[in-house]
């Protein structure tokens, strides 16, 4: 029987989704491409389809996405990028050859020979998101257990959640949960029904 891997959470926003293959970095890590194969997978659902992936390339991949996590986590609480982030995230982008071409349906379509030309393209992704060239900003999950990092292209740039389906809904769940703990325990005892005078 094939082994059961946690689906996928796919985002709009190539980068980061690719920082989300590892969610509850702050709570008990789910790691979404524990081998190369998942990674192929998941390249191939993002629009980014490799015949094939070593160990030594998923390891790159990891740090590459653990490269952005940390430059898109600094971007959104306004630090300095840290340094060796910005050169793998760089190095990346510099040694993917992938080449974008137009489909008769007028969409693009990546050609690409290598996981690293797959990674060059989510490298240059973040590098456009991170350097402020898309509608949109870096925010973090208020997920205390998540925190990713996310990019908000909502009207108001006040979205909270990474994802309303798994980290919304769960701190919903919880602050309703906690509501009605909080009624249980703050209401008074009900006070003894009188009972009706004899007549």
């Amino acid at each position: 029987m094939p082994a059961r891997f946690p689906d996928f959470r796919l985002g709009t926003v190539l980068a980061t989704s690719f920082t989300g293959t590892l969610s509850e970095r702050r709570g008990n890590p789910v790691e979404r491409i524990p081998t190369p194969q998942r990674l192929v997978d998941w390249l191939a659902v993002s629009g980014l389809a490799v015949d094939s992936c070593t160990t030594a390339q998923l390891e790159r991949a990891c740090e590459l996405r653990e490269s952005v996590h940390a430059a898109a986590t600094a971007a959104a609480t306004g630090d300095p990028l840290p340094v060796p982030a910005v050169d793998v995230i760089n190095d990346c982008s510099v040694r993917g050859r992938a080449s974008a071409v137009l489909t008769p349906a007028g969409e693009r379509r990546w050609l690409l020979d290598s996981v690293e030309d797959a990674l060059g393209v989510i490298a240059a992704d973040a590098i456009s998101i991170i350097a402020g060239e898309r509608d949109g900003k870096l925010a973090l999950c208020a997920s205390p257990t998540c925190r990713a990092a996310f990019f908000d292209t909502s009207q108001s740039r006040t979205r909270r959640w990474c994802d309303m389906n798994t980290c919304g809904n769960r701190q919903k769940k919880a602050r309703f949960n906690a509501g009605r703990r909080g009624r249980v325990t703050d209401e008074p005892p009900a006070r003894p029904r009188a009972l009706p005078a004899d007549r």
